[in-house]
């Protein structure tokens, strides 16, 4: 898609059994996607970036107090 460089998807949230401690718990769940072009994108700047917003996802108090 020129002139992007790389599009990110943010999937809805969803209730989805995951594995805690040993036991299933329902937990919600967002799917996140990075498609970018690799002629312009390292794969693993890439990875760091996802990961990145991730975190901040998870966890929104890392934005606000720059962790």
């Amino acid at each position: 898609n020129p002139p992007q460089s790389g599009i990110l998807g943010m999937h809805k949230i969803q209730d989805r059994p995951m594995v805690i401690n040993g036991k299933i718990e329902i937990r919600p769940m967002m799917y996140l996607a990075l498609s970018y072009d690799h002629r312009i994108v390292d794969g693993k700047g890439a990875v760091t970036f996802l990961v990145r917003v991730k975190d901040a996802l998870e966890d929104p108090r890392r934005l606000l107090m720059d962790l």
